[in-house]
């Protein structure tokens, strides 16, 4: 098996992580996120037509009729429409919806619901979502220190925390909406992420054991290499139906497919170069990850 020379490269993958985040950072504090309904609070519609809606018709009219800062996605089938409207329209501007939409269409629109989500439960649902995402951090954190050392929780932990901003951050550069759905990716992208890491971690720990006669160096390149084949493998199938459902799933889920297909992309990355260049970085070495003898044990070697 040839070993491939991965840690010849981690200055290199430290400058494009360091790029990645400094983008990712700036544009979080100037542009912040593109927040959703489900964060700022507004109105939401859901309508059934008789026939095939028509997404940019629907759209000119409610622009027409005053309805600025709508958003009108398909919704199940070609037929049901939802609606979204933002914070400062009444309950009763949406039910006005109804009507004019009605007067702008031949066939019948029946009005399926209507719910308002007040600012109030927006700020709770993102004040909760960051703390889901902590806690996640905090318990991954203790699992590795526990289940391997110490050094493999602080390489996991940042590699993680790499991910979660570099997703944020590709949201807030490209304007597109950040909603529950998206929340929910990013903590699948933890742990997919995680679960690459652990598959990497372990192995290096079990090379670290086996091979005598080889530098902290040499021992990842060959951990990583020998584990590159699986995570190739799971990476592209993954990506595969996260690109089906981006393309064909419908605007409802876009986001979704989206924020889980940069989360695999950086997450796959992040397990080979962010996690592994942590470790080299705070010194990994043969010691940390030898069995402790147990007292007595040699004195029991010794006797006949």
């Amino acid at each position: 098996m040839k070993v491939i020379n991965f840690m010849g490269q981690r200055k290199l993958a430290l400058a494009f992580s360091l790029i990645l985040l400094t983008i990712a950072a700036v544009s979080l504090a100037t542009r912040q996120l593109n927040w959703g309904l489900d964060f700022t609070g507004g109105t939401l519609v859901e309508v059934n037509y008789s026939e095939t809606a028509d997404l940019n018709g629907i759209r000119e009219t409610l622009e027409t009729e005053g309805y600025a800062g709508a958003i009108v996605v398909s919704f199940g089938t070609d037929r049901d429409v939802l609606i979204r409207l933002p914070q400062g329209y009444s309950d009763s501007q949406g039910a006005e919806l109804l009507t004019r939409l009605q007067n702008a269409y031949d066939g019948t629109v029946e009005l399926r619901r209507i719910e308002f989500v007040g600012p109030q439960v927006g700020d709770e649902l993102r004040e909760q979502g960051g703390l889901a995402m902590l806690l996640a951090l905090g318990l991954v954190m203790l699992y590795i220190a526990f289940r391997f050392q110490l050094k493999f929780a602080v390489g996991a932990v940042v590699a993680l925390i790499h991910d979660v901003i570099v997703v944020l951050g590709f949201f807030s550069v490209t304007g597109m909406e950040f909603d529950l759905t998206v929340l929910a990716a990013l903590l699948a992208v933890i742990g997919y992420s995680l679960n690459d890491t652990i598959v990497v971690s372990d192995r290096i720990r079990e090379n670290f054991r086996k091979i005598r006669k080889a530098d902290p160096v040499e021992v990842i390149n060959i951990s990583l290499t020998e584990t590159l084949g699986r995570t190739l493998v799971t990476s592209l199938t993954t990506m595969l139906v996260l690109m089906a459902l981006a393309l064909f799933g419908g605007e409802m889920i876009n986001a979704f497919a989206v924020a889980l297909l940069v989360g695999v992309f950086i997450g796959t990355y992040s397990s080979i170069y962010v996690a592994a260049n942590a470790l080299l970085m705070m010194g990994v070495s043969k010691e940390d990850l030898m069995i402790p003898v147990r007292e007595g044990a040699e004195q029991e070697d010794l006797m006949p």
